[in-house]
C-alpha cells in the first residue's frame, strides 16, 4: 500500500536532532540526530507501523490533508511518502516454505535445465505484486 501521511516535527531541546511523529498513527514517533535522519527514520518507522495494522488486519488510519493538522509554535509539518509492499520487500525475508503443484513434464524439463522453481516464483510473484 503507497500512502502520503503528514508528520509534525520540532528540535529536541538540547538542539541535537530532532522529534518526529505521525499524529494520524498512534505510537508513531521518532527521532534522529538531524533532519534527514529524522526523516528517514520517521518512514521506516511508517511502513513498520503501518504493517502491524495490516498483519493484524486492523483499518488503516485515513491519512489526513496537512492543513487539517495543526502545529505549535517551533513545530514544522513534513509529508512522508510509505509504500508497504517495497517496506516488506526490503526488510522481511524470512524464507516460508509453501507447496506448489506442477505438471509432471513440467518440473522434468525445469529440473534437466536447472531452473530453481522457487526463484523463478519468487520473482515472478514480485512482478506481479508490484
Amino acid at each position: 500500500m503507497k500512502a502520503i501521511y503528514a508528520a509534525v516535527l520540532w528540535p529536541k531541546d538540547n538542539g541535537n536532532g530532532y522529534f518526529i511523529k505521525v499524529p494520524d498513527v498512534p505510537g508513531c514517533a521518532t527521532s534522529g540526530k538531524d533532519l534527514v535522519e529524522a526523516m528517514e527514520m520517521m518512514r521506516d518507522a511508517l511502513a513498520g507501523c503501518l504493517c502491524v495494522l495490516e498483519d493484524t488486519g486492523e483499518p488503516l488510519p485515513a491519512p489526513r490533508l496537512p492543513a487539517a493538522i495543526s502545529c505549535e509554535p517551533g513545530e514544522t509539518l513534513a509529508l512522508i511518502d510509505v509504500d508497504t509492499i517495497k517496506y516488506r520487500m526490503e526488510t522481511d525475508n524470512r524464507a516460508v516454505r509453501k507447496n506448489v503443484s506442477l505438471p509432471a513434464w513440467m518440473a522434468t524439463m525445469a529440473e534437466k535445465k536447472g531452473i530453481n522453481c522457487s526463484q523463478v516464483l519468487q520473482e515472478s510473484l514480485k512482478r506481479m505484486i508490484g
